[in-house]
């Protein structure tokens, strides 16, 4: 079952699911004290469906489509629940930037010659070339990013440290703040009688 919604149809099976869960079937008859090594039970599987004719796969493969069949007809009449998307937690605008570590600083300098250098090569291919240099770097070279993240870490240190201390105003307290004002009020009108 789902973890959230326990009404929520199980979901359908592959082919190679259903080979797995045969081998596991067969190899507890075979060895029934015996305790399964996933990542060697799984390399094996693998190597075995690699080697299976098509025609080998195919009770595996109409059980799949079976499985698929009842699936989406179980998902016909399925009504997931309301709110039941997950809330990304919203990020609040005013809290500190976290500080940057020595690669990222050493980045932030290479970067522009990198780019210089090679100016069609792709964002992860720019990432590659950045991480080679860093690890090219001497310790002396590191030295200034090092200490370029020592002094970032310490402003993050102090603006956290700011930030949390002060009041948070959530939705619930907007909420009572306008409730206490609306007693003030009726307060007020209840004197002028």
């Amino acid at each position: 079952m789902a973890k959230g919604d326990a009404n929520k149809p199980k979901g359908r099976m592959t082919a190679y699911a259903y080979f797995v869960q045969t081998c596991r079937e067969e190899h507890k008859k075979k060895h029934p004290d015996e305790a399964v090594v996933f990542a060697d039970f799984s390399r094996k599987c693998s190597e075995r469906w690699k080697v299976m004719t098509d025609k080998e796969k195919q009770r595996f493969q109409s059980l799949a489509e079976k499985d698929k069949k009842r699936f989406e007809n179980e998902m016909k009449d399925y009504v997931p629940p309301k709110n039941s998307k997950k809330k990304k937690r919203s990020k609040d605008p005013n809290a500190p930037k976290r500080a940057l570590s020595a690669f990222f600083w050493f980045c932030n300098d290479e970067r522009p010659k990198v780019r210089g250098e090679q100016p069609d090569a792709t964002v992860g291919e720019i990432a590659k070339e950045l991480g080679k240099r860093w690890a090219d770097c001497t310790p002396e070279q590191k030295k200034k990013y090092e200490a370029l993240a020592n002094k970032d870490k310490a402003r993050y240190e102090k603006e956290s440290e700011n930030y949390r201390k002060k009041p948070k105003v959530t939705s619930t307290s907007k909420a009572k703040k306008e409730e206490s004002e609306d007693d003030d009020e009726e307060e007020e009108e209840e004197d002028d009688e």
